[in-house]
């Protein structure tokens, strides 16, 4: 870690969050290239922390560089369109991810595929004090945890394009083989869910079931995840059926269906 990323990381998260989103509002339509002299000038913030933030923005694609100068990240576009177009399904979904929360005591939410990557767009957050840091927008990577694996089960275009690509190693229990990944996958295929434990994070769980829209694509992940210390394997299977209730009440609400039922005919 760098001592810039290290500096961030021990400020307030929230007064960072403040900062950085005063950088992002600096950039417009009329001005959508800014220096840093710019940045700094319209948010009045010191030149060190303009540097130090545009740096971070600019390695975690928020930010892309122009020349010498910088322009909102076209990752930015792959989020807004989405986030657009999901909106009147999270309106319906949201209450759910509640009901679940409230059901395991646990944090319950909803991840869609992204690239390479798995977001998360909805969530109810756990009121335990001990909790897994998770936020509405998080990026993860698709080959560790159970959220992934479910988007991959139900993708095979997306799994043959994470499969092409090394597998990180994030903890011992992260898998970084291409026969394992695919193995696992199909055992997620054939359960209708995915329970994971330290893939991503050690100490942290998780299980998922998928979300299906009317077509029967694969729409989202619906996940109830906490700390391994309240959710060992145990108490993730006595959550297997209230998540699958869940997963399938979303898609019934969203007038998705399930692989392999029949579409109503009409007269």
């Amino acid at each position: 870690m760098s001592k810039a990323e290290a500096s961030t990381k021990n400020q307030n998260p929230l007064l960072v969050l403040g900062k950085i989103s005063a950088i992002l509002d600096s950039f417009s339509l009329r001005q959508p290239v800014l220096t840093l002299s710019d940045i700094r000038e319209t948010t009045g913030m010191p030149t060190s922390t303009v540097q130090r933030l545009v740096a971070n923005l600019v390695g975690q694609g928020f930010l892309d560089r122009d020349g010498d100068a910088f322009r909102i990240g076209m990752k930015m576009a792959y989020w807004a369109a989405p986030a657009t177009r999901g909106k009147e399904i999270l309106d319906v979904i949201n209450p759910l991810l509640a009901d679940l929360r409230d059901t395991t005591g646990e944090t319950a939410c909803l991840f869609r595929a992204e690239q390479q990557f798995r977001v998360c767009v909805g969530m109810a957050e756990t009121r335990h004090a001990l909790r897994r840091e998770m936020h509405l927008g998080k990026l993860a990577p698709l080959h560790a945890g159970s959220a992934g694996r479910v988007l991959l089960a139900w993708n095979p275009d997306l799994l043959g394009t994470v499969l092409d690509a090394p597998l990180e190693h994030f903890t011992d229990a992260t898998i970084t083989s291409t026969e394992d990944l695919r193995d696992a996958i199909s055992r997620t295929r054939a359960d209708g869910f995915a329970i994971t434990t330290g893939e991503r994070e050690s100490g942290a769980s998780g299980l998922s079931a998928p979300v299906f829209d009317a077509a029967a694509g694969l729409v989202a992940a619906v996940t109830i995840s906490g700390p391994t210390m309240r959710m060992p394997r145990s108490v993730c299977e006595g959550w297997i059926e209230p998540l699958l209730e869940t997963a399938e009440r979303m898609t019934r609400l969203i007038g998705g269906r399930f692989p392999g039922e029949a579409v109503a005919s009409r007269s």
